[in-house]
């Protein structure tokens, strides 16, 4: 007798992968390309969620969330920590995981009030099958920044992957409040009376 929940996991896995894989590829292609016109403070991260969530079009919409995501690189609070991020995000990217998470260690016993070492390391704690590791670390990435849309998308692909859907649900119309041009909304499903 099949086990349904397996089967739903099995399903979602590959739709998983890719889509963090495409969500966090942003910041593997821009991360060494970030240069000084990055918003450094909240003002300007402000008008650029704002204008990510009026942004009339996907095309326009990536463009921000780009520059969203250069933001949260360099609001490293040294370079020598943003210069160990984008290490464990090469190391991810020839898929030495261990190695990405030796560094993304350092990073949070560093700069534990650094958000984006908290989202990186849940990433590659999501790739290694480390699920309960990802959203405890997901968890730290949302408290110290609560729009941060890539570890809401993710925390919702993990639950559904899980299987808890109603909790992945939530956490992807979260995500999608934030950026409606999110890749991953095309996973929502059709609420029916029920408040996920």
């Amino acid at each position: 007798m099949s086990n349904p929940l397996a089967s739903r996991q099995f399903l979602f896995l590959p739709a998983l992968l890719v889509s963090l894989a495409v969500c966090l590829w942003a910041t593997v292609g821009h991360a060494t390309e970030t240069s000084s016109g990055a918003p450094q403070s909240d003002v300007e991260r402000d008008a650029l969620f704002a204008a990510l969530k009026a942004a009339p079009d996907a095309t326009e919409a990536k463009r921000i969330e780009n520059q969203i995501w250069e933001s949260w690189i360099a609001a490293a609070p040294t370079d020598d920590v943003r210069s160990k991020v984008e290490k464990a995000m090469q190391r991810r990217s020839v898929y030495d995981f261990q190695g990405a998470k030796d560094i993304l260690d350092e990073v949070v016993v560093e700069a534990p009030d650094y958000s984006e070492g908290w989202n990186q390391r849940a990433f590659v704690s999501f790739l290694q099958g480390n699920y309960e590791d990802s959203l405890a670390d997901i968890e730290k990435a949302l408290e110290l920044e609560p729009r941060h849309f890539g570890a809401l998308s993710g925390q919702a692909m993990i639950f559904m992957t899980m299987g808890r859907m109603q909790l992945g649900q939530k956490a992807l119309r979260e995500a999608v409040k934030i950026h409606p041009y999110l890749k991953e909304r095309g996973l929502l499903v059709e609420e029916k009376g029920q408040d996920l």
